[in-house]
């Protein structure tokens, strides 16, 4: 991770670590089994940690300046109080329960339950991933967490303890689709002035809680293409208006029918409108990542995997490209 202090002039590293005082330095966790068919059946499996990817960095709250937090995979949180200059990971997130328990306190459970994403195969591995972070504008302490595969969860003191918060959600591709852990929430999001408003671009749909996601509730329209995709985003004064970038499916991860179109709705999900004006509707192709759409007042902007940039000055209502035949765009957010 690198830092800079004047506009992009000049760059620094900043990496380094700090541990409490008497903490071991070696990190453990157990890995998913998915795609080691050579794990020994019945007996737990460690591995020594290391970080493959930062998926996520977010700012904390006004109240906390220094404040900056990094999702990794393999499904690390990590903590910075100054500016960067070094982190902590979070070990209460690391070891709680529904992941095994602390390895190294003689009580865990030596048991995961949290999946992996494919987002991690690029690494020779199949672990999963925090990609959302969301602190409560009103309280410092008040976080949430998403992680693929595991679901949401919430702390309220600070990352102290750490609840799961998935009631409502559902899986189409585990023999309990109610099952309290393995979701694969694609991207969560709330409203800035409404922050008990929680949007969720789910694998499995699209899911929306307007009580600080204690529950979840199903929001997709799949006969109007409202299911499969990655990002999502809410207005920031009414939570309950949010967008989202459809895509077909799992299997078929591009625009629906070679046309791309984004989709508002502005009645918690109730209904949904797709947006298609100035966006292409023939040969169409394009995916747009889970960080890859941002809105700020009446503007929208979202960029995609085949290098399209377009933007939104009337909520979505038209749509201009701004530039074409770029990399693929992996993050697009207003300054």
């Amino acid at each position: 991770m690198s830092r800079s202090r004047d506009g992009g002039a000049t760059w620094q590293d900043v990496l380094s670590l700090k541990y409490p005082e008497g903490a071991r330095h070696i990190i453990q966790y157990l890995p998913t089994p998915d795609f080691d068919p050579e794990a020994p059946s019945g007996e737990p499996e460690y591995r020594d940690a290391t970080v493959y990817k930062i998926w996520n960095v977010t700012f904390g709250s006004a109240a906390q300046p220094g404040r900056l937090y990094a999702g990794t995979i393999p499904g690390g949180l990590f903590v910075s109080d100054d500016g960067g200059e070094s982190w902590e990971l979070n070990r209460a997130l690391w070891n709680h329960a529904s992941r095994g328990g602390d390895l190294f306190s003689g009580e865990a459970t030596s048991e995961t339950q949290w999946g992996g994403t494919p987002a991690s195969i690029d690494y020779g591995v199949f672990e999963p991933g925090i990609h959302s972070i969301v602190v409560d504008p009103r309280d410092p302490d008040h976080v949430y967490v998403a992680a693929s595969s595991a679901g949401v969860l919430e702390t309220r003191d600070g990352g102290k303890t750490w609840a799961g918060r998935n009631r409502g959600m559902l899986m189409d591709y585990l023999p309990n689709p109610l099952a309290e852990w393995g979701h694969d929430p694609h991207f969560v999001t709330a409203c800035p002035s409404q922050p008990d408003h929680l949007w969720q671009q789910n694998h499995c749909g699209v899911f929306y809680s307007d009580d600080g996601a204690q529950n979840w509730t199903k929001v997709s329209e799949p006969a109007n293409g409202v299911h499969f995709g990655f990002p999502i985003v809410a207005d920031a004064q009414d939570g309950r208006t949010a967008w989202v970038v459809p895509a077909r499916a799992d299997s078929e991860r591009m625009a629906i029918d070679g046309g791309l179109f984004v989709a508002r709705t502005t009645d918690g999900g109730q209904s949904w409108q797709a947006l298609r004006k100035g966006l292409p509707q023939d040969n169409a192709y394009d995916i747009v990542l889970r960080h890859a759409l941002d809105a700020a007042g009446d503007c929208l902007c979202f960029g995609s995997s085949t290098g399209n940039v377009y933007l939104s000055e009337d909520r979505g209502d038209s749509w201009q490209c701004l530039g074409s035949n770029f990399p693929p765009v992996y993050s697009v957010r207003f300054g």
